[in-house]
């Protein structure tokens, strides 16, 4: 099964891993030891990680270290940033439509002749 950057980072615990390697690489057992969860269950968001291309194991002695690869997050920096364009289009026509019922409230009304006819 072919995983993506976004199955990645939809679950806390991933998220969790990818920030403390993204600092320092990681022995396996002390990314497990910071988690209350199996060594199992987090070998298994490791396993993730790796086939979505966030992180490489690198083997050093008896030894297992994870290394983050953050340049995969560039695909979700892509994604939301197609939003952020949108939803500032938006935002902005919405500050120039109040600005310009603002500048209508703040004209001078125009004054009816003789008193107060219709």
């Amino acid at each position: 099964m072919r995983r993506d950057v976004f199955q990645a980072i939809a679950d806390p615990t991933r998220r969790e891993i990818i920030n403390l390697i993204a600092y320092q690489n990681l022995n396996l057992n002390s990314v497990a030891e910071q988690f209350d969860v199996s060594r199992p269950a987090i070998s298994k968001h490791i396993k993730i990680l790796t086939e979505c291309g966030l992180i490489t194991i690198r083997q050093e002695g008896r030894e297992r270290y994870c290394e983050a690869q953050l340049d995969k997050l560039s695909e979700v920096s892509d994604w939301v940033e197609q939003y952020r364009k949108f939803w500032n289009e938006k935002l902005d026509a919405l500050e120039n439509y109040l600005n310009t019922l603002q500048a209508k409230s703040k004209s001078p009304s125009k004054k009816r002749k003789n008193g107060n006819k219709k």
